[in-house]
């Protein structure tokens, strides 16, 4: 279990300081918050564009973070021969490669949570065609982001600590704060109710995508036992948009023995999509439907990982 541990924090370590991680995060929530400062003019549907578009960007940006750490937790490792140097400990290959995964795991945990906040503060940003852009939230959501970015570039210059990790960090905290702050005023920076005007039926929508992106990075991470970037990238985009279509493709003919394979393999992408759900008006959402989605996270991850292991057990290191 120590062995586990260690290799699955090396790997975590790893992937947050990667600068396409920290630029990936810092970008995405940005975009989220941008969603909620424009005019729409669509006739009372702001709101609803905005939670939509929000959880589009965290799921996409998911999706590259996904397969972009996949592919430096082990392609990269293997090409350049570090894997080899791990496994030739008393370690066995599966339990390398499932921690290798509880580490990629860990960071796409981060990443949706840094995606999630925004998407908190667009909900209540958002505004109708009489409305106006919250100029204050903008502003302290882009201070928080600087604040972040400052603090990293204090502990680098003064303390010689890796900038990126640790503005990753930062960048949790201070947003996290931010965001704690921000709730307790309004447009005008009067006090308010706490978090007055956010839609909390978000935290399970984005907790959804954070279990549909498990499952990319079992299927990224199976991938990059044999590929390399570019193809994992090609394969899990293909299976991206093959799941989102598997109702329309393969739902209707389940009937049938070649239909019901497909259907039951093929990632239903629609299982974790709650954007009709939020927009039905209902003030509470029932967290049973998210059990239910763990459970099929479990039973999918758990195949991945075990074609996973299969691939990388026969896979020449040397």
């Amino acid at each position: 279990m120590r062995q586990f541990l260690t290799i699955a924090t090396n790997a975590f370590m790893e992937l947050v300081r990667q600068p396409v991680f920290l630029l990936l995060m810092t970008s995405s929530a940005v975009f989220e918050v941008f969603l909620a400062t424009p005019y729409y003019f669509a006739f009372g549907d702001e709101p609803k564009l905005v939670k939509n578009s929000t959880l589009a960007v965290m799921l996409l940006a998911g999706l590259l973070g996904a397969v972009l750490s996949a592919s430096a937790s082990l392609a990269r490792e293997i090409r350049s021969g570090t894997a080899l140097a791990v496994l030739s400990k008393p370690i066995g290959r599966a339990q390398f490669l499932l921690a290798k995964y509880a580490g990629l795991a860990a960071a796409l945990v981060v990443l949706t949570y840094v995606n999630m906040i925004p998407s908190l503060l667009a909900s209540r940003m958002a505004f109708d065609a009489y409305g106006d852009t919250d100029v204050f939230a903008l502003g302290f959501f882009i201070l928080s982001i600087v604040i972040a970015y400052l603090i990293g570039g204090f502990s680098n210059f003064f303390l010689r600590r890796p900038f990126v990790s640790d503005t990753v960090f930062a960048l949790v905290a201070m947003i996290t704060i931010g965001f704690i702050l921000i709730s307790f005023f309004n447009k005008e920076g009067q006090p308010q109710d706490f978090a007055h005007g956010v839609d909390w039926r978000l935290l399970p929508a984005s907790l959804l995508i954070l279990f549909a992106l498990w499952i990319l990075a079992g299927l990224a991470l199976a991938c990059s036992t044999r590929f390399d970037i570019i193809p994992t990238l090609a394969i899990c985009s293909a299976l991206f948009l093959l799941g989102i279509m598997s109702d329309y493709l393969f739902g209707r003919q389940s009937d049938k023995w070649w239909g019901a394979i497909l259907y039951t393999i093929t990632p239903n992408w629609q299982l974790f999509w709650l954007a009709d759900a939020l927009d039905s008006g209902k003030d509470l959402f029932h967290w049973g439907y998210v059990a239910k989605a763990f459970g099929y996270v479990v039973c999918y991850v758990g195949a991945a990982l075990a074609c996973a292991v299969a691939l990388f057990e026969e896979r020449e290191l040397s």
